[in-house]
């Protein structure tokens, strides 16, 4: 299983076989002279640097009869999420993907949570039974999970980015700290002027950990 790949920016192209309304795009890691391709949402193309510049993607490799696909999120919650989808049935990998790009994660996992069924069926290929099937049979998992949690602290603003929060929150939920242990950590170390400039998630998750060890 690949968890993640790092590498500079060798294209990106819309999918041919994606619809106009919810469009997905080809990305191409070069990674070590190695190009992977894999399928991204529009949205995740929209966030990405020039071609040419290094990016990190999280993947999720699907294997079938005739070929394998491999498929890229910019954070560690997307691709949660995305894995949570099409566990239920009748979605897909392309409705998980449209449904991400649509919503985006946190309204997503909101509307999931709350039995919003219309708000889920607004994205296109999900009808009214599938919206009900999704709330049914993920709600009690989101809502209960670590992916409820994300973006329930303080928006860091300017200072890093929403999609490097979202990553930081998830990776010290995985290391097993609390929500709320995780807020109170990042509202003490926004203010660090090692922090102040810096978008390096490491050093992000460096400082919050030497924080929760106090």
């Amino acid at each position: 299983m690949i968890g993640f790949l790092r590498g500079a920016i060798a294209a990106c192209k819309a999918a041919e076989s994606s619809r106009k309304n919810t469009p997905s795009y080809w990305l191409t890691l070069d990674v070590q002279g190695v190009g992977y391709d894999m399928q991204i949402t529009a949205s995740a193309a929209g966030r990405l640097p020039p071609v040419g510049q290094e990016a990190q993607m999280f993947t999720h490799l699907i294997v079938r009869e005739d070929q394998m696909v491999l498929f890229g999120f910019p954070t560690l919650a997307e691709r949660e999420l995305f894995r949570q989808l099409i566990s239920v049935s009748g979605i897909g990998t392309q409705v998980g993907l449209a449904l991400l790009n649509s919503l985006g994660i946190q309204d997503l996992v909101k509307a999931i949570v709350s039995g919003n069924t219309r708000v889920l069926s607004l994205t296109p290929g999900v009808g009214t039974k599938t919206a009900e099937r999704l709330a049914l049979e993920l709600k009690t998992k989101l809502a209960d999970g670590r992916l409820a949690q994300v973006g329930t602290t303080r928006s860091l603003g300017s200072i890093l980015s929403v999609a490097l929060q979202e990553e930081l929150e998830m990776t010290l939920l995985a290391l097993g700290y609390t929500p709320t242990e995780i807020s109170n950590a990042l509202n003490a170390i926004v203010g660090l002027p090692v922090l102040a400039k810096t978008q390096d998630i490491e050093a992000w998750i460096k400082e919050a950990i030497a924080w929760l060890s106090r």
